[in-house]
């Protein structure tokens, strides 16, 4: 269910939060285009600890695997990256190119692995969460009320206050990698 209480902004502001608290910059710095890695200077431990205060902030769980490591796991070793080279593979920049939208037009032929991080950005992270956001459940699972309401950052149900199910990262990406490859046929 595509949720309408918790705004892409909402999600920028948390994350521009999250971002300055634990790089220990400015929140004025940081802009929704900001690469976390080239702009903002973030190491995956970072990353780790972002992820952390977002799923704190907003009641999910986002994912804790990679997209590549998905497109592995679930078409095949060395169908995302070529072994010999550690360059993407031509289904993998089809596949990026289709995730990132616009922003993906930095993602080439040939294009190494370890560049592909440096292409998350502010933006990109919100949208994660509020990907997730939108698998709100249509009932609560303790009342089947169907109305929800914002407490905080969090959805709860508006009739008993419990908390909103959502469906975690990972899975949420395996099964938009599985339609992209229905849809596509990029491995």
């Amino acid at each position: 269910m595509k949720q309408q209480l918790i705004s892409e902004e909402d999600v920028i502001v948390e994350m521009k939060k999250a971002l300055a608290e634990t790089l220990r910059i400015e929140e004025d710095t940081i802009q929704p285009d900001s690469s976390l890695i080239n702009d903002l200077g973030a190491e995956s431990l970072d990353f780790l600890d972002v992820v952390y205060q977002m799923e704190q902030t907003f009641g999910i769980k986002m994912a804790r695997h990679q997209v590549l490591e998905h497109v592995e796991e679930l078409f095949g070793e060395d169908e995302a990256i070529d072994p010999d080279t550690g360059e993407l593979t031509p289904g993998s920049v089809a596949l990026l190119k289709l995730r990132f939208g616009e922003e993906g037009n930095q993602i080439e032929d040939g294009m190494d692995m370890d560049e592909v991080p440096t292409l998350v950005t502010v933006r990109s992270m919100a949208r994660a969460v509020l990907d997730i956001l939108d698998t709100l459940q249509e009932k609560c699972e303790s009342c089947g009320a169907t109305e929800w309401k914002r407490d905080g950052n969090k959805i709860v149900c508006a009739v008993c206050g419990e908390p909103g199910v959502f469906e975690n990262g990972d899975d949420l990406t395996q099964a938009w990698l599985k339609k992209a490859q229905e849809e596509h046929k990029l491995f």
